[in-house]
């Protein structure tokens, strides 16, 4: 992308020239689907495929097409219809995570990143908490994990806490639903970044996650970063990319 607005800039390709270039990019897939294979060049973090509104069709050519893809929120009944379609031979790997509902595709092994760690309050928590685990460590994060730790019971988060601490995490992801009152704890006990993720178990004014997300936002411990309501794959590239940035010093 740098290297055709250089070349735009220094007038040695016109302006319709840089879009059909720009155009070549994205990898375009029969009426429905235009994948951006330049994404992680641009971003430091590959697209990935959102499961619905896409069919199964679209889904195992977007991997046969492009192989190493993370797929998310892909529900059981359609990954093994998915897997059993994908014929990708003996370079690939394919492995689905039920509880995250995550399909990732791989050759190879990830760069290894450093070491991150992932906390949620209740157990019904845990898929969303699965999400970023498995987004993280499929990027070339360690994760450690601690699940079931929340507010309710904080003796329960002490020393799983203190371990991820004394194992050198640069970041913890906090997964928490009804108040979401978890983040803001942990926050105010570490000093590495606290990346809050609210999810929408609850009921009543908690109904849906809003209530956890509120609480989040307004923490008065400082060092939280929020992202949207059970997006565990958002958390997770946060994380991926604060390791990258520690790589780079």
């Amino acid at each position: 992308m740098r290297s055709i607005l250089r070349e735009l800039l220094r007038g040695e390709i016109s302006v319709e020239e840089a879009e059909r270039a720009i155009e070549s990019a994205q990898l375009k897939l029969g009426d429905r689907v235009r994948f951006d294979i330049l994404r992680e060049k641009r971003t430091g973090f590959p697209e990935a495929v959102f499961a619905p509104g896409k069919s199964d069709e679209d889904i195992i050519n977007i991997i046969r097409t492009v192989g190493d893809v993370i797929v998310t929120r892909l529900p059981p009944e359609r990954a093994e219809g998915i897997m059993d379609g994908l014929d990708l031979g003996d370079d690939y790997t394919a492995d689905y995570h039920e509880t995250a509902r995550v399909l990732a595709v791989r050759s190879g092994e990830p760069e290894r990143l450093g070491r991150i760690g992932v906390l949620s309050a209740g157990t019904s928590d845990i898929p969303v908490a699965e999400e970023a685990r498995v987004v993280a460590e499929e990027s070339g994060c360690e994760v450690l994990t601690a699940y079931d730790v929340g507010v309710a019971g904080i003796h329960r988060l002490l020393e799983p806490l203190q371990d991820m601490l004394e194992s050198d995490v640069k970041v913890l992801i906090v997964v928490a639903g009804m108040e979401g009152a978890l983040p803001s704890v942990v926050a105010g006990l570490v000093d590495v970044p606290v990346i809050a993720v609210p999810t929408s178990v609850g009921y009543g004014v908690g109904e849906g996650g809003f209530a956890a997300l509120n609480s989040m936002l307004q923490s008065c411990s400082p060092g939280i970063g929020v992202v949207n309501i059970d997006n565990g794959f958002g958390a997770a590239v946060l994380a991926v990319k604060i390791l990258r940035a520690f790589a780079g010093d």
